[in-house]
């Protein structure tokens, strides 16, 4: 639990960030979300909301979902924001719009956003080289592994860059690196990773990143990392997950304050995104969707860890690719300030030219690990024509998601956020039904 020193100091930092935010504040940019909506003047007939709620409904019908909750707003102006279905199965517990998730992925674009305000404050550029504030971070290639786990490097072409962590680029723990941590793990008679994690929960929540889920702190994840080499050239692959963890951690070095400190003065509590945390006191358990999967054709309850560990005593572990939980509507604030181009709740997190730059520079090789034409910018997926998760989906929208079925999209030509979030283990892909109703509720 924070305490009240720490409390005070942050409030202070973010009624600061918002008074900056105010002046810089254009009168046409929504600053709170309506609720209270004519819909007939937004443009939304009260048949496309039938539609929509039909559509959740019948996800819960077939027992594809436990539960949904479906978040659209369009120049701030909330159209759609209903639940549907069971938060908990067993005891009957209908599902709310203020119900907390497990965020998984969706903490990375936070943590990028976060990294991004030491930028402004110019502590750190994009293109710096990592090792300029890390001197141990790795400047080899590996090229060949033995059987018994000896290994054959190469110079880097190019030294690893903050722009390469913030879009998967940076060769981290990725190819040949894999090999060499499971012939080690073998040789000590380690058990084997399940799903890419070590088996078993640890005492703080979610660890997905350097190889000890009993890690009290990030750098105890990240620094082991440095003794391996790099997978592949930085810039020249894409390879998922372990970058913004480093980031995370290149926040706490650059800041000098851990990563949930500065990620809640900076982005959390200047938004207004009071629910959102890696951590709680324990009676906020009850807030939590409880996970599902399906087998046999039927609902059953799922593994209840990551809800648990948010509730841990022993509350020091953050890390940047995952760990954040929150209710929808939360989420919804910090879309709403991408597409605000920066600001919302009167608070300008980010200048225009850095949102732009995070949202429309493609940072990966046309040929990727994603998978050809697939595009990533500073924190998020980029769309274009060859590859769009539904065809209404204009070309300046950015978008991600967390593994358990989260997802947004934040679409500039279109004014429109939308967010839609289950909590389903190996979930079936309804989420694009759901968007492509989504941005037909605002046909002619």
């Amino acid at each position: 639990m924070m305490n009240k020193a720490y409390c005070t100091a942050a409030v202070t930092v973010a009624m600061a960030i918002c008074l900056f935010g105010l002046e810089q504040t254009q009168a046409a940019t929504p600053q709170q979300f309506a609720h209270d909506v004519d819909l007939e003047a937004a443009g939304v007939s009260t048949d496309k909301i039938a539609d929509m709620d039909a559509l959740l409904q019948s996800f819960v019908n077939d027992k594809k979902v436990s539960c949904v909750v479906g978040f659209v707003a369009k120049d701030g102006q909330v159209v759609y924001n209903k639940a549907f279905g069971w938060k908990d199965i067993e005891n009957q517990t209908p599902a709310t719009t203020d119900d907390y998730y497990v965020l998984f992925s969706q903490t990375k674009a936070i943590v990028s956003v976060a990294f991004l305000t030491l930028v402004e404050r110019g502590l750190v550029n994009v293109d710096d080289p990592v090792s300029k504030y890390f001197p141990e971070i790795p400047d080899q290639v590996v090229t060949k592994v033995h059987e018994d786990g000896s290994y054959e490097t190469r110079p880097v072409v190019a030294p690893m860059t903050f722009a390469h962590l913030l879009s998967h680029s940076s060769g981290l723990n990725a190819g040949l690196v894999g090999q060499i941590r499971r012939i080690e793990r073998q040789q000590a008679g380690s058990p084997p990773r399940v799903g890419g994690q070590m088996p078993g929960n640890s005492p703080s929540g979610q660890h997905s990143g350097g190889g000890n889920r009993d890690s009290k702190y990030l750098k105890d994840e990240m620094l082991p990392l440095t003794k391996y080499p790099l997978g592949f050239d930085p810039g020249t692959e894409w390879s998922y997950h372990i970058s913004t963890n480093m980031l995370g951690y290149m926040i706490e070095r650059i800041s000098g304050k851990p990563l949930r400190e500065y990620v809640k003065q900076t982005v959390l509590e200047p938004l207004g995104m009071d629910d959102t945390d890696w951590y709680y006191e324990p009676d906020a358990l009850r807030r939590f969707v409880k996970p599902y999967r399906v087998s046999d054709g039927r609902l059953e309850l799922a593994s209840t860890i990551y809800s648990e560990g948010t509730v841990s005593k022993e509350q020091t572990y953050c890390e940047g690719a995952i760990g954040l939980n929150g209710p929808i509507e939360d989420y919804a604030k910090f879309c709403q300030m991408l597409l605000n181009k920066g600001e919302f709740n009167g608070c300008r997190i980010l200048k225009p030219e850095t949102v732009k730059l995070m949202t429309t520079v493609n940072r990966l090789p046309k040929r990727n690990a994603g998978g050809d034409g697939f595009q990533f910018g500073l924190g998020f997926e980029l769309y274009n024509e060859q590859k769009k998760p539904v065809p209404e989906v204009s070309n300046s929208a950015f978008a991600w998601g967390g593994m358990m079925g989260t997802q947004y999209i934040v679409d500039p030509e279109h004014d429109l956020i939308a967010l839609f979030y289950i909590n389903m283990y190996n979930n079936e892909p309804v989420y694009p039904a759901f968007l492509s109703k989504a941005y037909r509720m605002f046909d002619e």
